[in-house]
């Protein structure tokens, strides 16, 4: 009776050490998950906040080497924040997306004219009728090459004065990336009429398929 019991006792044991193995191994979120598949796949990684998500969103989908966009929110101090936390400008965040592509196809610095190009990085906190901290012009860096190249480029366009007033783009180390809710992501592709997305969203996709003609997914 007692070698049944010993038995049975290391059974529970044997089952519950892997169970615990198997759970420690699984990725804490979605966001975990496609990180481990995209850095398996040698893409690098570019998070920027331009205005509306679903508008950076939209254009970075449509560029030649991005192989996955995520909007979400970064720069805040609120740990899993939702979009209607981020809404009320307290939480710190800017919607931003994260974008991850091939370097041996498009490389950060055409990410980063297109980035310029796309919205008026200007305006404080604001990008047309969207107002609010949330909405501000912002790059996250990942490393110190990054994090030069955006200095650099932000230095050279205001020294030719490409716009008359000066760039207010935050410059900041990039820390934490919460996806948004899944209703956020692919939005515009979804959701093409929809009124925002019908008079805000497609004329600045038209607008950036003129200038970037050659860096489009065919």
């Amino acid at each position: 009776m007692k070698l049944k019991t010993d038995i049975m006792l290391l059974i529970i044991i044997f089952v519950s050490v892997i169970i615990f193995a198997c759970e420690s191994t699984v990725p804490q979120n979605n966001q975990e998950k496609i990180m481990d598949n995209q850095t398996q796949n040698n893409l690098d990684i570019a998070t920027f906040g331009s205005g509306c998500f679903w508008c950076t969103e939209a254009i970075f989908e449509r560029v030649k080497g991005v192989q996955k966009v995520i909007s979400g929110y970064s720069g805040g101090t609120t740990e899993n924040p939702t979009y209607k936390e981020v809404c009320t400008g307290t939480t710190g965040h800017a919607e931003c997306t994260q974008i991850y592509y091939d370097p041996s196809v498009i490389s950060y610095d055409e990410l980063l004219e297109i980035f310029w190009k796309t919205h008026d990085p200007t305006t404080l906190n604001r990008q047309g009728n969207d107002i609010g901290t949330q909405y501000r012009s912002v790059i996250f860096y990942h490393n110190l090459e990054q994090k030069e190249k955006a200095e650099y480029y932000k230095k050279k366009l205001e020294e030719e004065k490409i716009w008359d007033k000066p760039i207010v783009t935050e410059i900041a180390e990039f820390k934490k990336f919460y996806p948004a809710e899944d209703y956020h992501q692919n939005y515009y592709d979804n959701n093409p009429y929809q009124g925002y997305c019908a008079f805000v969203i497609t004329p600045k996709i038209e607008k950036f398929e003129k200038i970037f003609k050659d860096k489009l997914k065919k």
